[in-house]
Order: structure tokens, then C-alpha cells, then sequence
């Protein structure tokens, strides 16, 4: 008999401590649930805010890119210029920019509705544009390979793009680096070098 209580009470108390430890985990999870909550509350918070700066960010992106563009296609073609619009969207949870013409109050794709003329002066300004956006600025060069070449056909157009590229060498400090056979393209340049082929030789003078 006294066997059996023993037992019992061995058994009572190992309840005992099991249940003392059940209300340790139960505290434990109940702290672990409530510091988790706050975090969960401050990661919200801080997503908030850098969805916040993002869309800041994009927004002066946006304007950058499309003022310097459009500016370039205007000082070029006119008053018949198309504006270039960036716009940012959401695919996929992912933010891509999409990039298109406006003229008359019409969206119309770059490349299907417009001249190629205009095209190679908004490439032109685009990487402008993400030149500037750099910090820091590592290097002050761009290299361009015949970078109008569908503007050959309109020597007043060369021209105005030849001063253009001028005005934004000077008023950013860019050194432009262009390669062209169009010696309309070279009306501005600081210096030229033309480059002939004798005798399967490149002279430069």
C-alpha cells in the first residue's frame, strides 16, 4: 500500500513538473509571440517608408528622364517633337519603366509611330540622363558610334543636334567621343580626326 502511494506521489510530482515547465513554454511563447508581433509591426513600418522613397525616387526619376529627353527631341525637331514619358509600373512584383512617345495627347509606341530620327536622339538623351543620375560620377566620357545616323537625311536637324551635344558637353562636363561620317555631326566639336584608307591602311589627319 505504502509502495503504491509512494508512486503516486513520485507521479504527482513528475505532473507536477511537467506542468511547471508547460507554463515556462507557455510564458516563453507568449514573449516570443509578443516580441514577434513588434517586429512584425516595425517591418511593416519600415516597408511603408521604402515604398514611400521608392515612389519618391521613381517620381523624380520620372521627371528627370522625361524633361531631359523631351527637351532633347524639342531642341532637335521643334515644335513637331514627340515628348518622351516614363512611366513605372508593377509586372509580376517586380517595377519596370515603360517608356513611350506623346504627341497631341496620343501614347504611341516609339518605334512603330515615329521617325528613327527621333528614336536615335531620345536613345541619346537617355543614357544622358542615367549618366547624370550616377553618384559618384566615375567618368566624364561617353563613347558614341554613329549615333544619329537616321538624321542624315536633314542637314538643318544634324546641325541642331550637333549644337545640342556641344551644350551638354559644356553645361555638365561631358567629353563626347563620337564616331560619324557625317561631318555635320562635327559642326561644334572642340576637335575632329578624319580617318581614310590608303593601301589597306588607316590614315588619320
Amino acid at each position: 500500500m505504502e509502495t503504491r502511494i509512494q508512486q503516486l506521489r513520485n507521479r504527482l510530482q513528475q505532473e507536477k513538473g511537467r506542468l511547471l515547465q508547460i507554463q515556462k513554454d507557455q510564458r516563453d511563447l507568449k514573449g516570443e509571440l509578443r516580441d514577434n508581433r513588434r517586429s512584425l509591426i516595425r517591418h511593416e513600418e519600415a516597408r511603408e517608408i521604402v515604398r514611400e522613397v521608392g515612389l519618391a525616387t521613381q517620381q523624380q526619376l520620372q521627371v528627370h528622364i522625361s524633361d531631359v529627353t523631351s527637351l532633347a527631341l524639342e531642341s532637335v525637331f521643334g515644335n513637331d517633337a514627340y515628348e518622351l514619358v516614363a512611366e513605372f509600373v508593377q509586372r509580376r512584383n517586380k517595377t519596370e519603366c515603360d517608356l513611350y512617345f506623346v504627341r497631341g495627347g496620343k501614347r504611341l509606341d516609339p518605334l512603330d509611330s515615329s521617325g528613327y530620327g527621333s528614336v536615335d536622339v531620345a536613345s541619346l538623351a537617355l543614357r544622358i540622363a542615367a549618366w547624370s543620375m550616377q553618384f559618384p560620377r566615375k567618368r566624364n566620357t561617353i563613347i558614341l558610334d554613329e549615333p544619329l545616323k537616321f538624321l542624315d537625311g536633314r542637314t538643318d536637324r544634324i546641325e541642331k543636334a550637333s549644337q545640342m551635344i556641344k551644350e551638354l558637353s559644356n553645361r555638365l562636363g561631358i567629353q563626347f567621343i563620337i564616331v560619324s561620317h557625317n561631318n555635320a555631326l562635327a559642326d561644334y566639336a572642340d576637335k575632329t580626326f578624319t580617318v581614310t584608307m590608303k593601301n589597306k591602311k588607316s590614315i588619320v589627319t
